[in-house]
């Protein structure tokens, strides 16, 4: 495992699309120019959100793009500071997601691999977030009311997490105490997609 908290330099990776690949119910993010660099609203549990949902338009919608990368097909690749989830596909092709990130102080990047994956995983929340938000639950049992979403997929032996939300509007927003968080149907399409051992890049910049 490798982790870092440098911001690394970079450019805008090339995000033509080629096939849209969308489907379940609509749930409809911020547009880019409203985005603020982190969203003042806390986590709901109990608020359900069921596996069907999924960002069905705009640019954070799951769709396939033009990315450079020397990495081989199957590697995860993250760009925090586009919210943008990737799985290389070879080619000069990627598989794209729409995520949100962790908020200002709580980014950082590395390499890690996929230590574990869970179906609708139970939910501790971790101090800092129980610092600023004291009203939630010390536990919560997975479900669709859980704010760790339909699936999560563990990134080494670190505390964070690819995982599933019941905010979908909150794709595209740093918003997370360091975890990146898709909607529900799209993590579910994710979940199938990266098996145990995927290396999974952090990058906060998309880089040459």
């Amino acid at each position: 495992m490798i982790l870092s908290r440098k911001t690394l330099p970079g450019f805008v990776a090339a995000g033509f699309v080629m096939t849209a690949l969308l489907g379940g119910a609509l749930a409809q993010p911020r547009p880019p120019g409203a985005m603020k660099e982190t969203m003042e609203i806390g986590d709901e549990p109990g608020r359900v959100s069921t596996e069907e949902v999924s960002i069905t338009d705009g640019p954070y919608a799951r769709q396939m793009v033009l990315f450079r990368s020397s990495e081989p097909a199957g590697t995860v690749v993250i760009h925090s500071g586009e919210r943008f989830l990737y799985i290389v596909q070879g080619n000069n092709r990627a598989l794209r997601y729409g995520i949100g990130v962790g908020r200002e102080g709580f980014t950082w990047s590395g390499q890690v691999q996929v230590s574990r994956k869970a179906e609708w995983p139970d939910w501790r929340p971790p101090p800092e977030m129980l610092q600023r938000q004291p009203y939630l639950p010390r536990f919560m049992a997975g479900g669709p009311g859980n704010p760790m979403g339909a699936r999560a997929l563990y990134l080494g032996s670190t505390v964070f997490r690819i995982h599933g939300t019941n905010q979908p509007e909150t794709i595209g927003e740093a918003i997370s105490s360091g975890c990146f968080r898709l909607a529900n149907g799209d993590i579910v399409d994710l979940y199938e997609r990266v098996p145990l051992g995927t290396k999974v890049i952090i990058r906060h910049k998309a880089t040459l």
